[in-house]
């Protein structure tokens, strides 16, 4: 199930409040804190706890993947 385009624009990191990158409907990523937060039956997941940081390999590969949710202009 895909994140909402709207719901996704609207959409911050929890602990820095800055915006996340979509990859592939299942992960909402922080690349500033190297941080990835689970998309489960399409509903965010957007706890500090829940977030699992990632590897160097992985950060690579989200933030070739990602899509930004929204941008800062």
């Amino acid at each position: 199930m895909a994140v909402d385009p709207t719901l996704l624009s609207i959409l911050a990191c929890p602990e820095d409040k800055g915006p996340l990158l979509l990859v592939d409907d299942a992960v909402l990523y922080n690349p500033r804190l190297r941080r990835a937060y689970p998309i489960e039956n399409g509903i965010p997941v957007l706890l500090v706890d829940e977030a699992h940081e990632v590897t160097d390999a992985e950060h690579n590969d989200f933030t070739a993947r990602g899509v930004a949710g929204w941008s800062a202009d």
